[in-house]
């Protein structure tokens, strides 16, 4: 983590203290030390930043700045920066360095790095990317880009270190002085192989350490291993991670062979991606447009905006529908949104439990009958106590003991089929190969209004007229 204390440039910048990142003084300073062109107090204020906080500082300036600083730092410019960036940002540093200089980059990088900084540079000029790199290093890309995105081939390492079982422990702490120079930058785990490469155990390097040089490595290494095929799902292999509190895990080809390692900081981004990914979605947003230009913005949100325009016109529809009865009873139109959007909460508290527990694996079709229920049972009781507490308030507004009837029958309908379709609407889904996360939202808001308004609508025109 980086600590910057008494920072003090030009009156820009005074005791500013922050263990990690960057705030909003720093920002300030030096945004305005670029702009002025004083890169002797630029350089003062990024000196002790590590890599993860320069980039965020990137992320911060505008476009112009940005690119003056890149150019101020680009000829000592840390690998590591780009790993750190936001993929917006990423590919717009990408499109100003020179093919030369993010060859060097990727070149630096650990193997799983590097894919991930290959994957954001235009296809038009990843091939001059990779005539630049060394035979091994073009060689290790080409057959990572082979395997399906966001699997374990992509996200995996292949600097690791693995040993034959036959070794003994002086042999391998032998090996590991001798070859220091080839091994990979940090690793605190040794796969052992057998004759085929494939994996038969792992050592911990602590393990390794508290034993006597003629132990034999068959004795010491753990046996139990939590193999990841090449083509699973990265999801899938951070809920295995999650699942057996592993800190790193071997990945293996269709025959068996070790071809690669995941470790947890892998999993601590692919958790953090999901995540984002899914919280997103329910929004009806497909990705992070958060550095994207305006247009790009209003492009990438127009499509489900326009998908809510048109179940928002169903509901009205159903409004319609009823339009003699509105005209007749005014509290009628006052009271409607109460209904739908009750029922609307109602659901989405049930689909957000929902969808979390279907990606987590926790929503099976084993209990999903029990589940349906629960969350049925639920909606029936808050329909009740709601019901009871917005007819007696219907009841006080508008004098007439009918109108709090009819929307306190019409709020118990509508929780109790907002519990049922929070669950349900999810489960359909994901067995119809549509992701949970993008469209329940949009489908639940419009059963939960379509209903709301039908059964308090149709109640008031059958007891009220």
């Amino acid at each position: 983590m980086t600590e910057r204390t008494d920072i003090n440039l030009s009156g820009n910048l005074a005791d500013a203290q922050r263990s990690y990142g960057v705030d909003g003084p720093l920002v300030r300073a030096c945004d305005a030390a670029v702009d002025e062109g004083r890169m002797e107090d630029v350089d003062a204020l990024i000196a002790d930043l590590h890599a993860s906080d320069l980039a965020d500082l990137l992320e911060e300036l505008a476009g112009e700045n940005r690119r003056k600083l890149l150019d101020h730092v680009r000829d000592q410019l840390d690998p590591e920066l780009l790993i750190h960036m936001d993929d917006v940002v990423r590919e717009d540093v990408l499109e100003i360095l020179e093919p030369e200089e993010v060859a060097a980059v990727l070149s630096e990088l650990d193997t799983d790095d590097a894919l991930d900084v290959f994957e954001d540079i235009a296809e038009a000029d990843q091939q001059g990317i990779l005539n630049r790199l060394s035979s091994s290093d073009r060689a290790l890309l080409e057959q990572a880009m082979t395997y399906p995105e966001d699997s374990a081939g992509r996200l995996m390492q292949r600097e690791l270190v693995t040993v034959p079982k036959n070794w003994s422990v002086g042999n391998t702490i032998d090996y590991l002085r001798r070859r220091a120079a080839e091994l990979p930058r940090d690793f605190y785990a040794i796969y052992v192989v057998d004759d085929e490469r494939v994996p038969v155990g792992i050592i911990p390097l602590s393990r390794l350490m508290r034993n006597q040089r003629d132990v034999p490595i068959d004795d010491i290494m753990l046996t139990e291993l939590r193999a990841a095929p090449v083509g699973m799902d990265q999801e899938e292999v951070a809920l295995m991670f999650a699942q057996y509190a592993l800190v790193s895990a071997p990945v293996v080809n269709p025959d068996g062979k070790l071809v690669g390692v995941i470790t947890a900081d892998d999993i601590v981004h692919v958790i953090q991606e999901e995540a984002e990914e899914d919280f997103l979605r329910l929004g009806g947003v497909q990705e992070d447009d958060f550095y994207e230009a305006v247009l790009e913005t209003t492009r990438a949100r127009f499509s489900w905006l326009l998908v809510n325009l048109c179940t928002a016109i169903v509901a009205s529809l159903v409004i319609g529908l009823f339009d003699a009865a509105i005209e007749q009873v005014v509290a009628l139109a006052i009271l409607m949104p109460i209904v739908a959007s009750m029922g609307g909460n109602a659901g989405t508290q049930t689909l957000t439990v929902a969808v979390r527990a279907l990606a987590m694996k926790e929503l099976t079709m084993t209990n999903a009958a029990r589940i349906i229920g629960k969350e049925v049972i639920v909606g029936g009781i808050n329909g009740l106590l709601f019901a009871a507490l917005i007819s007696v308030v219907t009841w006080v507004w508008f004098g007439d003991m009918l109108i709090g009837f009819v929307i306190g029958a019409a709020m118990i309908i509508n929780l109790l089929i907002a519990g049922f379709a929070g669950v349900t609407i999810p489960i359909v889904l994901q067995k119809m190969n549509i992701d949970p996360a993008v469209a329940s939202a949009v489908v639940l808001t419009t059963i939960t209004d379509v209903i709301g308004f039908m059964a308090f609508l149709g109640l008031a025109a059958l007891i009220l007229l």
